[in-house]
């Protein structure tokens, strides 16, 4: 059991333990964390309620090529299917795509949409000149997955496009997202432009985190503006467990026809925290819902306490 917590507590907080906070409000690594001694005092440690298995009757079978389901207090993997093979992301793409804008712009910073409004794919329907907030792009790319959006953002980046893609990868080193490449802000297909399961989940669970991340996922709609209030863009978010199934508050979807469907999404229920990321699915919606109702028909959460020794 030692053995099982340790691994399972090392996944998740491997991508989170060193913190700190930028101008979004965004969790990004430190360099360094002080270390400290256990006093004499801490004789315990309460350890997160850990899942286990009581329903043994039936298991999920999905249709996904990848899926991981992880109870993100206690890091234990609670359902998985290929979760390491590096598959195309789609437009989970665009949670990474967040990451590295909330890092460099401020959210009220004012960009120019140029000629990459003509990107192919979903889009809020930037025009050419068009002037928005940063903001409100991250609306745009979270909220209705506008492939413009993504590219507004990328191509404003000191180093245009290609900085912005360097940058994308280099936050994937930080966050240790191991099978991920990327070669594109939105998304679309290219090759070696890859992500797991595993990986979406590290990423999302340490984007959860930043209130205004969570707060756009969790949108269902919304309207922007461009600065001059003389466009205007309505917003539907694509993710249809929003408001339908209980707990669900995010995060991202994905689609192209080579990708097939693609969810991450993101549970809170009482006090339960599950992240769950399925890769090529044929129903994601129905799958990710499918996946909710085992979790909670099949374990229950039992509680430990660890004796600590003081340095």
């Amino acid at each position: 059991m030692k053995l099982l917590l340790l691994s399972a507590l090392s996944f998740f907080f491997i991508a989170t333990s060193t913190l700190a906070i930028t101008r979004f409000g965004f969790i990004a690594p430190k360099k360094e964390i002080p270390k400290t001694k256990v006093s004499q005092k801490d004789e315990n440690m309460i350890l997160p309620p850990i899942p286990v298995l009581v329903n043994k009757s039936s298991f999920p079978e999905l249709s996904a090529s990848a899926s991981l389901v992880v109870d993100l207090p206690s890091g234990v993997t609670l359902y998985e299917k290929n979760p390491d093979n590096a598959l195309l992301p789609a437009s989970t793409t665009k949670i990474v795509t967040a990451l590295v804008s909330m890092d460099y712009y401020h959210p009220d910073e004012v960009l120019t949409a140029g000629n990459e409004v003509a990107i192919d794919g979903q889009k809020m329907n930037l025009k050419l000149g068009e002037k928005i907030t940063v903001r409100d792009l991250l609306y745009g790319l979270l909220v209705y997955s506008a492939n413009d959006a993504a590219e507004v953002l990328a191509k404003n980046y000191p180093g245009g496009r290609a900085s912005f893609v360097t940058s994308m990868n280099l936050k994937a080193k930080e966050l240790y997202l191991e099978n991920s490449s990327f070669y594109n802000p939105s998304g679309l297909d290219g090759v070696g432009h890859v992500t797991s399961a595993r990986d979406l989940v590290r990423v999302s669970s340490v984007a959860m985190k930043n209130p205004t991340f969570r707060e756009m996922v969790g949108t269902r709609q919304i309207t922007v503006k461009s600065v001059d209030g003389k466009t205007s863009h309505r917003l539907f978010n694509i993710n249809e467990l929003l408001g339908q199934v209980d707990g669900v508050l995010g995060v991202k979807t994905g689609w192209t026809e080579n990708a097939q469907e693609n969810l991450v999404t993101y549970v809170e229920r009482e006090d339960k925290k599950i992240m769950i990321a399925i890769l090529g699915s044929q129903d994601r919606f129905g799958e990710t819902k499918q996946l909710i109702d085992w979790i909670w028909e099949s374990f229950e959460w039992k509680g430990l306490v660890t004796p600590l020794t003081a340095d």
